[in-house]
């Protein structure tokens, strides 16, 4: 046999909360009266699931964040790698090339040639004696008498010599032989022979300008000069080939001056040379430096020293002696210097009393000097 047991349905008072049965018409509680009252119902809720947040971004800037976090990755991986030392650099490997070896040629040495050297000779003591002066004991030890003078500390005129005392006579330094020169070739001895002018190029100047003013040709020039080209520039220095001049057609050009002569070389006689007689021919001579040209002369001067009054003579001529006339001897019983020297010279011009105007050629010859003195006995005893 089945027994259904129906359970009451229970409800609970609006008031009070006590339970009550569902077929209730008052509380037993409170006293509440339960007709009329509706069944409340508990509404319904909906249940839903909690929502994630959501973050929207637009296409570039998502771009954007990757790049940025792929750079962060690989500069972290890159520091771990490196502290790590799992990096390694590249290292450069340079190629050795082949250099090359300059040899050095060993060049010859040149000895020096050793030239003579001069030996001073001792000088000589002497005792003035009786009636002795300076120029008699010059002529005697062939010396001048100036080296006796400056040796001893005299006087210029030689005039306080005494008697017993002692003088120095300073010997004649000898003179060492030339040494033998080489011998030019033929290309050498032509150039040597060949006149050549220095020339300073001025302002406005041209190769052919140069070369028609002396009357050479333009090759020539450029030949002598190892010139490869017609200009030249301004204060460039190039040498004229004289020698070299073309045949003149026509009229004579305004001739150019030729460069200036060499100093002469005075020859004869010796500088300090004494002479003492009366009849004493004094001839002055000395080397060429050329032949002279047509309006060419040598100046001889010849001057007393001693006199201080200005005695000199000034002669021209073309040869290459020069006779002291005897009028020029002094008159006085003490000695006199007489200097004389050359130059060569050049006329010029034609002056007013019809004489030639001279001027130098050249460089002046180094002077020299002789002792001039008519009357040795007359010299006064000290």
């Amino acid at each position: 046999m089945t027994i259904d047991k129906k359970q009451a349905k229970n409800n609970s008072c609006p008031v009070c909360g006590s339970r009550i049965s569902a077929n209730a018409t008052r509380c037993l509680v409170c006293g509440t009266n339960l007709q009329g009252q509706p069944d409340k119902q508990t509404p319904k809720t909906d249940i839903q699931s909690p929502k994630m947040p959501s973050v929207t971004l637009n296409l570039p800037l998502a771009i954007g964040l990757v790049i940025v976090l792929l750079a962060i990755g690989a500069g972290v991986v890159y520091a771990f790698l490196n502290q790590t030392g799992m990096v390694v650099e590249p290292t450069v490997t340079v190629t050795a090339s082949s250099t090359a070896t300059i040899t050095v040629t060993p060049t010859n040495t040149l000895t020096p040639t050793l030239q003579p050297t001069n030996t001073p000779l001792p000088d000589i003591e002497y005792v003035v004696q009786a009636n002795d002066d300076c120029l008699s004991i010059a002529f005697l030890f062939n010396v001048s008498v100036n080296s006796i003078i400056s040796k001893n500390n005299l006087s210029a005129t030689c005039n306080n010599l005494v008697v017993g005392s002692t003088l120095l006579i300073p010997q004649p330094t000898p003179t060492a032989s030339p040494q033998p020169t080489a011998t030019l070739s033929e290309v050498d001895a032509t150039e040597a022979a060949c006149t050549k002018l220095d020339y300073t190029v001025s302002s406005g100047e041209t190769l052919s300008s140069i070369a028609a003013n002396y009357n050479v040709s333009i090759e020539s020039i450029k030949e002598w000069n190892a010139i490869t080209s017609d200009v030249v520039y301004e204060g460039q220095t190039i040498s004229i080939p004289l020698c070299e001049r073309l045949p003149t057609a026509g009229p004579t050009p305004t001739a150019t001056l030729p460069p200036p002569y060499q100093a002469p070389n005075l020859l004869l006689p010796v500088d300090g040379a004494p002479f003492t007689n009366a009849n004493d021919t004094i001839s002055l001579q000395w080397a060429s430096v050329g032949t002279l040209r047509d309006n060419e002369a040598y100046a001889i001067t010849v001057e007393d020293v001693t006199g201080g009054e200005g005695r000199k003579i000034v002669q021209y001529v073309t040869d290459t002696k020069y006779i002291v006339p005897a009028s020029f001897r002094p008159n006085d019983t003490i000695p006199h210097i007489i200097r004389w020297t050359v130059v060569a010279v050049r006329q010029t011009r034609t002056g007013t009393d019809g004489q030639p105007v001279y001027e130098p050629a050249g460089s002046v010859s180094t002077p020299r000097t002789f002792i001039w003195w008519a009357n040795v006995s007359a010299t006064p005893t000290p």
